[in-house]
């Protein structure tokens, strides 16, 4: 059964950077599509940034164009992240999720998830 584990998250101040890692096991993925999500207290489900299995497509939130890089080592089904320039804003619950699909944004496509990364990012 697939699983997604993330982890990487943390506390860092307005802006610092961090690394989340997605790592995905118990399938066969390339022909998944791979999508970070988060949560704030109180608020929706946000898509962040996506990415196939093959690295060759990605896409991003508006809440991160510009600061967030998604990318991908298909060889350790590993799944990152990256978060610079970030902002108390960005404090969430960060999610990793898997599709068969390439719907990105809409998060009831996604068929896993993972547990989810605390990121909390003080001013």
């Amino acid at each position: 059964q697939v699983q997604l584990v993330e982890s990487g998250g943390g506390q860092v101040q307005a802006g610092g950077s961090l690394r989340l890692s997605c790592a995905a096991s118990g399938g066969t993925f390339r022909n998944f599509a791979m999508g970070w999500f988060r949560q704030a207290p109180g608020k929706e489900r946000e898509f962040v940034a996506g990415i196939n299995w093959s690295g060759s497509t990605t896409n991003y939130g508006d809440s991160a164009k510009g600061r967030f890089i998604v990318s991908i080592d298909n060889v350790k089904n590993t799944v990152y992240l990256q978060m610079n320039s970030l902002k108390p804003e960005d404090t969430a619950v960060y999610y990793c999720a898997a599709q068969y699909g390439s719907s990105w944004y809409n998060s009831n496509n996604y068929d896993y998830w993972g547990q989810g990364t605390q990121v909390t990012v003080s001013s």
